[in-house]
């Protein structure tokens, strides 16, 4: 599509920008990206997942860069994602080996290795703290002080609390999936390994029907707020009966990656690289299922959802949409791939829309040319039929 020049366009756009950089440091003070990276944790954690990368202090240079915007920042991310060397591949990892910080389960009371709350928000007031205005790097340093001497002393007094190997099916503070004692009794499916090589829509443009890989791929990296109102719509108006948590967890997996010398894969000589955080969810799904002779029998099915950070309510929703996928009628838009895959995606939808802002004279420009002709043309008509009557 061609654009009217503009004429003294590029001196426009070099003011624009100019004006930009005045807007960011105009109050005379800048935010260091360790700031960031110290008090935006959630911000980061959402600006990772949906860029499908996981650096927190790049994440950061682009929440600052962004002035907060996260649309803006997951833009710039994944541009720059873009440009890196894939120089090798991780090993599959599996998340029983999650050296868990955060665990619930919303379906029981008890479960092995216990409901571990960790830090969240969810039982907190929701009440402005004005003292955090006056808070300063003294205080934060004496509260962390306070803090290590009580969990140290209260892990002195009752050291019985910190010992997870009290279950025998916990191994070095790797706690057992909640789900796992609903297959043992048969009542939700197995789940056999797929060794099948993932698709990766980063590198392959998306085509469907979608592969699973393809779909919790794209779930992962959504615009978590377009993620959330979908999984919304899907219990509210679509047909899914009420889905409970089964377990959800945040913690560390550790990555691997194997020896670098040719043809030497095994596993015992992978390098250990580091760990990222990330929040899965298991959801339980009630269905009702047809038996013989016209019965009808409950059972239960489940989605899933992992994403980086601890970013729970985007994996919840996740894994609600995960399993309204499998369902697939095309006829209910949440069940529709096509629907939900292309509509989630921060850096198309933003782009998108943000693309009206561009010149678009010439379109418009014969668009209104051909309302003045309609007009013209019906208001000769009327004037003929007015010379006749």
């Amino acid at each position: 599509m061609g654009y009217v020049a503009v004429k003294g366009g590029t001196k426009a756009i070099e003011e624009s920008l100019r004006r930009l950089q005045y807007e960011r440091v105009k109050r005379g003070q800048t935010l260091s990206t360790s700031h960031i990276e110290a008090g935006m944790r959630g911000l980061i954690d959402q600006v990772m997942s949906e860029s499908s990368m996981y650096s927190e202090s790049l994440a950061a240079l682009a929440i600052k860069q962004a002035e907060g915007n996260p649309e803006e920042a997951v833009f710039l991310l994944r541009a720059y994602r873009s440009t890196l060397p894939r120089k090798a591949y991780s090993q599959v990892v599996t998340s029983d080996q999650m050296r868990v910080e955060r665990r619930i389960s919303a379906s029981f009371k008890d479960i092995p290795g216990g409901q571990i709350l960790g830090a969240t928000t969810d039982y907190s007031h929701r009440l402005l703290d004005f003292e955090l205005r006056e808070e300063t790097d003294t205080d934060i340093r004496e509260w962390l002080a306070a803090f290590s001497k009580q969990t140290e002393t209260e892990a002195g007094a009752h050291p019985e609390t910190n010992a997870v190997n009290t279950f025998e099916d916990i191994e070095d503070g790797q706690l057992p999936k909640v789900l796992d004692y609903l297959r043992r009794e048969g009542l939700i499916p197995e789940c056999p390994p797929d060794h099948t090589e993932p698709d990766d829509v980063t590198r392959t443009s998306l085509a469907f029907p979608a592969s699973r890989s393809e779909k919790l791929q794209i779930l992962s990296r959504g615009q978590t707020g377009a993620v959330t109102s979908l999984a919304y719509a899907v219990i509210r108006g679509y047909g899914m009966v009420h889905p409970t948590v089964g377990e959800l967890r945040v913690g560390h997996l550790p990555v691997y990656v194997n020896s670098p010398f040719e043809g030497d894969e095994d596993e015992e000589d992978a390098y250990y690289i580091g760990d990222i955080q990330v929040t899965e969810v298991e959801m339980l799904v009630p269905s009702t299922v047809d038996k013989e002779h016209g019965k009808k029998e409950l059972e239960f099915d489940f989605g899933y959802g992992l994403c980086y950070g601890q970013n729970e309510t985007k994996a919840i929703a996740m894994s609600i949409l995960d399993k309204s996928l499998e369902a697939g009628d095309k006829t209910i838009p949440t069940q529709n791939e096509e629907f939900v895959l292309y509509h989630i995606d921060s850096v198309e939808s933003t782009g998108f829309i943000s693309h009206l802002k561009m010149p678009h004279y010439v379109t418009f420009q014969s668009k209104l040319n051909d309302v003045r002709k309609i007009r013209k043309a019906a208001e000769s008509s009327a004037a003929e039929e007015n010379q006749y009557a």
